[in-house]
């Protein structure tokens, strides 16, 4: 991504973390509590998402994610601009 053309938007972090031992559970809650003590959103339990406003925060933000990942699962990281998260679809069950 070029720093140059970077436009507002948001970083999101979704991730599928083992939960079967009591370690796992304990890597999966800390990382969860360092998503939202960095100032990221939940979105839902395993999809949280915060806003960016330059190219160099979201690299500061993605060194720290990268820092904080378990030692198990998969995490994944993806930059949408404002424009493409606002037009994202909320659908409710009944």
């Amino acid at each position: 991504m070029d720093g140059k053309k970077f436009k507002m938007g948001w970083m999101i972090v979704a991730f599928d973390l083992p939960v079967k031992s009591k370690q796992q559970r304990k890597h999966a809650t800390g990382f969860r509590k360092f998503l939202l003590e960095d100032g990221y959103k939940m979105i839902q339990f395993s999809f949280y998402a915060r806003p960016m406003v330059t190219y160099a925060r979201m690299r500061t933000h993605l060194a720290r994610v990268t820092r904080n990942i378990p030692p198990e699962g998969s995490v994944r990281s993806i930059y949408v601009t404002k424009a493409q998260w606002e037009r994202a679809f909320i659908i409710h069950g009944n």
